[in-house]
């Protein structure tokens, strides 16, 4: 490549991007606003039999058989409590789309590649392959999220 072609490369790999965030229990998650369809308040899924408890059912989204993963339980949080601030984010992932439920959706930050730090390796709920980085913005901190990678292991079967 030459110097031009690398400059452009640089430009487009160090611009900020965007996050949607969201809550599950006390923390603060964080998923690229690229991957994101729509956000719906909650409503009970049909649950189709001998799913995994995480994955509450499906819904009919215009014609679309969307499945619907409570993240509180896939993360181990306990039981979720479905109330008013519950929402599902409704992700496009390629060739499939999947709803997420979360406790709350707070906001969409931007972030700077200089926000952004590697995860330490600690023990979390969520397994380290899927946490892309944590953000950091005055004093919040997010916990960022690779979603298409983390809903399209063996295990979710969704992607």
């Amino acid at each position: 490549m030459n110097a031009r072609a690398n400059a452009v490369v640089n430009a487009v790999v160090e611009r900020p991007r965007e996050y949607l965030t969201f809550r599950l229990g006390e923390e603060e998650y964080g998923i690229d606003i690229l991957k994101v369809q729509e956000i719906r308040g909650y409503e009970q899924p049909t649950r189709i039999a001998n799913a995994p408890s995480f994955i509450k059912g499906v819904v009919n989204l215009r014609g679309v058989i969307v499945p619907i993963v409570d993240m509180r339980l896939k993360f181990g949080l306990g039981s979720a409590e479905y109330n008013d601030f519950t929402v599902v984010i409704i992700l496009n992932l390629g060739a499939r789309v999947v709803g997420m439920v979360v406790d709350s959706v707070s906001d969409v930050m931007e972030l700077s590649p200089e926000q952004i730090r590697d995860t330490p390796e600690i023990d979390s709920v969520v397994d380290s392959s899927y946490i892309t980085g944590l953000g950091t913005l005055n004093d919040r901190m997010l916990i960022l999220i690779a979603i298409e990678k983390l809903m399209g292991t063996a295990e979710m079967a969704l992607a």
